[in-house]
């Protein structure tokens, strides 16, 4: 009887030894996760009715901008000449201007209409790197295609890391009809993943038919093999550009939109000394209003705008004006080469019913050769783009045989009984991509696939070319050039202790204890640095903002997604309801989640001076739907000119230039005509459906109106 019991006791200490090991480990790793778990980023909810968003330092008002500006003119005895003045706003001038500020050096950027106002609003809205590009580098051993590839795979990622409010990953579907393509795109979206490396968001992967009937259901199944899905990111562009803007103002930079150099300064040998500067907006009173990023008393009623000219000194130059690089080269010297070959892209946006939310389709071999990928975008989706000649202006027109060219090519993929047709095109916009050719090359007619720097004798360094995705590599390496020709030397810390907000600025911005601030040591630090509103954003603060303000859910993810953190400041700025749910936010177009807090947020902390600023680049309106944004700009500008102090006069000319504008945009000519009593009235919304959405869309525009 005994040989049992041992046995059994040897048997119960086997199993008993591992189970006592395995619950110590448990509890030791537990233990040391609680001690040493970083404590979350997202700012803690105050118990009142205003929660206030994570405590930044404030922002300068362009008033206070302004100001830095002329301190630097050199009629002030007092001086201060800049480091680096950036020509430009657009998503590469503005990231010159960040990378410059947070290296510690005195910057300075200006922007003859808005920031993103050009190509960088218009662009697919995708941060990717390129299958079709590596396609090319594959079939014509191209280097340098190659390496554009792989950087903009790596800046990919940095996107998802400084703005992802603003940024995302995005499911891209290739169709495939012909079996024998299945493993050549098959092979083609391995490599592209294994080019991205640790930097790459999600493996590709096959879909059979029917799983890619079922993923994507609008699309053609007859003839239908099967598809490959890879995926890229996509962002909101001027969202991301005036974010940059604003986050180079947070350290330091001195940015004023609507603002023109009119002149290049130069001394007695001939190198650039500064610029000549024009306000481009008319006279008008503003009152700036109390920040809540700021602690300060508002400041007096006083003119932000003043037309006469006056000159800025700086050591450096930088020329970052995209499809107008030739016109500031030529200020430099009217004998410049031009180096800019514009060429023409054209979206479309149609309603959101043509594709799924969360899935992209790319068409590699449109009938003439080109590539147009058919994204879900805010809701609707964009189709394009073209790719042509064009001539430069400021605000191009998309062509009619143009969007009938994207039509016919989403047609061919879509099932035969969705009729897309002409009327159901909500917006459509031409954007100006900017090819470069190198004026030092030997042969002027090769086109630079990617981007250039290049100074000239006087010293005016331009960079130009290249894509949303690269923009920060590019201003990285353009500042590294700048400090390299100029000779500049990084102050730490922030630069022009001019303003009572200054000291405040260089004091958050040297504290640890705001997460995602970082200081200012004369190294480029963009890879890391978090954009305005990353800092406490969490992919639940929709939810807080639904709790406290008691805004609509599809509000709540907007404000969430478009502002980060900033929707606390946002949504405190709307308008109560007076009902029950919602209880704050009263929406300019009861088809889209765009608010009334957010014109008066635009106004106060982003820089907003004009109806096409928020229609078109602080909420993204314009771009999903022309008449729409005609039907909100009674409110949009009666907003503005309580915020701004816009007279009378001031309201009608904003009235005709929005007008104007949305033209671009794709708004019908047969709305262009009505008055602003009209739009008041309703009538852009009373056509007969069967005249909105008839497929011969140009002939029924010059319909007259239906009473």
């Amino acid at each position: 009887m005994p040989a049992p019991r041992l046995h059994r006791v040897g048997a119960n200490r086997r199993y008993f030894r591992p189970l006592l090991f395995t619950t110590a480990g448990t509890l030791t790793t537990y233990t040391l996760y609680r001690s040493f778990a970083p404590t979350p980023s997202h700012p803690q909810v105050p118990s009142t009715n205003f929660p206030l968003p994570q405590k930044l330092p404030p922002i300068p008002s362009r008033i206070e901008q302004i100001s830095r500006l002329r301190a630097a003119s050199p009629t002030n005895p007092t001086s201060q000449i800049y480091d680096l003045i950036v020509i430009g706003g657009g998503a590469t001038g503005c990231g010159i201007a960040l990378d410059a500020a947070s290296r510690g050096l005195k910057v300075a950027l200006i922007e003859r209409d808005d920031f993103s106002s050009g190509t960088s609003s218009k662009s697919t809205k995708l941060v990717h790197g390129g299958v079709r590009y590596l396609e090319k580098a594959v079939k014509e051993l191209d280097y340098n295609q190659y390496l554009l590839v792989k950087e903009a795979l790596k800046e990919r990622a940095v996107f998802l890391e400084t703005a992802p409010h603003l940024s995302m990953s995005l499911p891209i579907m290739l169709p495939i009809y012909q079996w024998w393509k299945a493993p050549y795109y098959w092979a083609g979206t391995k490599a592209y993943d294994f080019l991205a490396g640790k930097e790459n968001l999600e493996s590709s992967y096959f879909l059979t038919r029917g799983k890619a009937m079922e993923a994507f259901p609008m699309l053609k199944e007859e003839g239908l093999v099967g598809a490959l899905v890879y995926y890229d990111g996509s962002h909101n562009d001027s969202r991301m550009n005036v974010a940059l803007a604003m986050t180079s103002a947070l350290y330091g930079a001195t940015v004023v939109n609507h603002m023109e150099v009119t002149q290049l300064l130069k001394d007695s040998s001939g190198q650039i000394t500064g610029v000549k500067v024009r306000e481009c907006l008319p006279p008008t009173i503003t009152s700036v209003k109390k920040s809540f990023f700021s602690s300060s008393s508002p400041s007096p009623p006083s003119s932000s705008q003043d037309t006469s000219e006056f000159e800025i000194l700086a050591k450096g130059v930088i020329n970052a004006t995209g499809p107008f690089t030739d016109s500031i080269r030529s200020l430099d010297s009217p004998s410049a080469t031009p180096i800019v070959a514009p060429s023409s892209g054209v979206h479309i946006v149609l309603p959101g019913y043509y594709s799924p939310a969360r899935m992209g389709l790319i068409d590699p071999s449109t009938s003439d050769g080109r590539v147009i990928f058919f994204l879900p975008w805010q809701g609707n989706t964009i189709a394009g783009t073209t790719d042509a000649p064009t001539t430069i202006s400021q605000h191009p027109m998309p062509r009619e045989e143009e969007i009938n060219w994207i039509l016919s090519e989403v047609r061919r993929y879509l099932a035969p009984d969705i009729n897309v047709r002409r009327g159901d095109v909500l917006a459509a916009w031409s954007g100006i991509r900017p090819l470069v050719r190198d004026p030092n090359a030997r042969n002027t007619e090769a086109l630079v696939r990617n981007h250039l720097i290049n100074v000239s004798k006087s010293g005016l360094l331009t960079i130009a070319g290249g894509k949303w995705t690269t923009y920060r590599q590019m201003a990285q390496e353009a500042v590294d050039e700048a400090i390299s020709h100029y000779k500049l030397t990084p102050s730490i810390p922030s630069p022009f202790p001019t303003t009572p907000s200054d000291s405040t600025t260089t004091q958050h911005l040297l504290d640890p204890d705001i997460p995602g601030i970082i200081s200012i040591d004369g190294h480029c630090i963009t890879e890391r640095l978090k954009l305005i509103g990353a800092h406490g954003y969490s992919k639940t603060l929709f939810i807080n903002l639904i709790q406290h303000f008691g805004v609509e859910t599809s509000v709540a993810q907007h404000l969430a997604g478009a502002y980060g953190d900033r929707a606390w400041t946002v949504a405190s700025l709307s308008s109560p309801t007076h009902h029950r749910f919602p209880a704050r936010g009263h929406l300019l177009n009861p088809l889209y989640p765009f608010i009334d807090g957010e014109v008066r947020y635009a106004c106060r902390f982003e820089y907003a001076q004009t109806a096409v600023d928020v229609l078109a680049r602080r909420t993204r309106l314009a771009f999903l739907n022309a008449q729409a944004a005609l039907e909100s700009l009674p409110k949009v500008i009666d907003i503005m000119g309580e915020e701004l102090g816009w007279s009378e006069e001031r309201r009608e000319r904003e009235w005709k230039d929005t007008v104007r504008f949305l033209e671009s945009m794709g708004l019908p000519r047969k709305l262009s005509g009505m008055s602003r009593m009209e739009v008041e009235e309703g009538r852009a919304g009373r056509f007969d459906t069967e005249e909105e959405h008839s497929i011969d869309g140009p002939a029924e525009a010059e319909k007259p109106l239906k009473q």
